[in-house]
């Protein structure tokens, strides 16, 4: 058995992607991570990105895997239709979430995403999915050696945070996320301590954040505070502003690692290892 525990970054862009020459170095496709930990594959949100991912994933050959969502806004579930391990029964996919605050499944949103007339195949097309609920603070059940927590994060409709430990490693991935909820504050501290790596909501600067308050996102500085009061090793800033160029993440790549020695602006194809 394999020990490798990764994060490969498949989409880094929030809101909506972004292709064009501005974006070429960080890539323009939304949220979408895959992770292995040992024998397990996971991953977390089907944005854009999942798409490329998922053709990589046939090419591979048919297995089992998760699929975790942060939160089901439509950056972070467009690209369910056009993955294809969705669509062949070869593949046995569970796909999880946690962060509705109502009476609402996966399963229903997925089913209003894909009908007519907004896309011209159906939800019941996608033969390789489970779909599975828990409640965001729930540990989600696994019978191997990864232990995955969660806890509710500031969104608006909800999202849900994850921290993944493996043989005495751990990822954090908290997005997408807006500081001031003070529960949710007092609880990630705690949440992320000692991370190996942690996935931050990084879409605005302080700046920028009075006009964009209530908007569900963060800043870098929030970041790397987080990462400080939590003692987090590698903080990765995410979730990039869809008008943010690659010379503007490059300003703001610098500021956050001068702040915080290792921190890390994600960019598309991106590879830790751990």
């Amino acid at each position: 058995m394999t020990e490798e525990f990764s994060l490969r970054c498949w989409g880094a862009r929030g809101s909506t992607p972004t292709p064009g020459s501005n974006t070429l170095r960080y890539g323009g496709e939304t949220s979408c991570f895959e992770i292995r930990a040992g024998n397990a594959l996971l991953l977390v949100d089907c944005g854009s990105g999942a798409r490329n991912l998922g053709m990589e994933l046939c090419r591979r050959g048919a297995r089992a895997f998760d699929l975790l969502f942060t939160h089901t806004h439509l950056d972070h579930i467009c690209g369910l239709p056009f993955f294809k391990p969705a669509y062949d029964p070869r593949f046995a996919v569970t796909a999880w979430a946690g962060h509705f605050q109502d009476e609402t499944s996966l399963v229903d949103i997925v089913s209003r995403v894909m009908s007519p007339p907004i896309f011209p195949v159906a939800a019941k097309t996608l033969k390789g999915v489970e779909f599975k609920s828990f409640t965001a603070g729930e540990q989600i059940p696994r019978t191997d050696d990864l232990v995955i927590r969660t806890i509710r994060l500031n969104h608006p409709g909800g999202a849900c945070g994850y921290r993944f430990e493996y043989h005495g490693k751990s990822i954090c991935i908290i997005t997408d996320h807006e500081h001031g909820d003070p529960e949710v504050d007092a609880a990630l501290p705690k949440f992320v301590e000692g991370a190996d790596i942690m996935i931050y909501d990084a879409m605005f600067t302080d700046d920028e954040y009075e006009t964009f308050r209530g908007w569900g996102h963060s800043t870098w500085q929030k970041a790397v505070q987080l990462a400080r009061e939590g003692h987090v090793k590698t903080p990765v800033l995410f979730h990039h502003d869809p008008r943010r160029t690659d010379d503007e993440l490059d300003e703001i790549g610098l500021a956050a690692s001068n702040a915080y020695a290792g921190t890390l602006v994600a960019s598309e194809g991106m590879i830790l290892r751990l």
